[in-house]
Protein backbone atom coordinates (compact mmCIF):
# COMPACT_ATOMS: atom_id res chain seq x y z
CA UNK A 1 0.00 0.00 0.00
CA UNK A 2 1.45 3.36 -0.98
CA UNK A 3 0.35 6.84 -0.05
CA UNK A 4 0.65 10.04 -2.07
CA UNK A 5 1.52 12.17 0.97
CA UNK A 6 2.07 11.99 4.69
CA UNK A 7 -1.44 13.31 5.35
CA UNK A 8 -2.84 10.43 3.26
CA UNK A 9 -0.77 8.06 5.37
CA UNK A 10 -2.13 9.57 8.59
CA UNK A 11 -5.71 9.44 7.24
CA UNK A 12 -5.23 5.74 6.33
CA UNK A 13 -7.85 5.84 3.61
CA UNK A 14 -10.49 7.28 5.98
CA UNK A 15 -9.89 4.50 8.51
CA UNK A 16 -7.56 6.55 10.69
CA UNK A 17 -9.68 6.41 13.84
CA UNK A 18 -9.76 2.62 13.80
CA UNK A 19 -6.12 2.15 12.76
CA UNK A 20 -4.54 4.64 15.15
CA UNK A 21 -6.75 3.65 18.08
CA UNK A 22 -5.74 0.01 17.50
CA UNK A 23 -2.06 1.02 17.55
CA UNK A 24 -2.64 3.09 20.69
CA UNK A 25 -4.42 0.27 22.53
CA UNK A 26 -1.69 -2.16 21.51
CA UNK A 27 1.03 0.15 22.83
CA UNK A 28 -0.93 0.69 26.06
CA UNK A 29 -1.24 -3.06 26.63
CA UNK A 30 2.46 -3.58 25.93
CA UNK A 31 3.37 -0.80 28.37
CA UNK A 32 1.14 -2.33 31.05
CA UNK A 33 2.72 -5.75 30.47
CA UNK A 34 6.11 -4.19 31.19
CA UNK A 35 5.06 -1.94 34.08
CA UNK A 36 2.89 -4.37 36.06
CA UNK A 37 5.64 -6.85 37.02
CA UNK A 38 8.05 -4.02 37.84
CA UNK A 39 5.53 -2.35 40.14
CA UNK A 40 4.55 -5.69 41.67
CA UNK A 41 8.17 -6.54 42.44
CA UNK A 42 8.73 -3.12 44.00
CA UNK A 43 5.63 -3.51 46.19
CA UNK A 44 6.69 -7.03 47.22
CA UNK A 45 10.19 -5.88 48.18
CA UNK A 46 8.80 -2.98 50.22
CA UNK A 47 6.41 -5.30 52.08
CA UNK A 48 9.20 -7.78 52.81
CA UNK A 49 11.48 -5.01 54.08
CA UNK A 50 8.69 -3.82 56.40
CA UNK A 51 8.10 -7.37 57.62
CA UNK A 52 11.80 -7.91 58.30
CA UNK A 53 12.03 -4.61 60.22
CA UNK A 54 9.02 -5.61 62.34
CA UNK A 55 10.50 -9.03 63.07
CA UNK A 56 13.91 -7.63 63.99
CA UNK A 57 12.36 -5.25 66.54
CA UNK A 58 10.60 -8.04 68.47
Amino acid sequence: MSFASFSDFVAMGHHALYVWSAYGICLLVLALNVAAPVLSKRRYLQEEARRLRRESIK
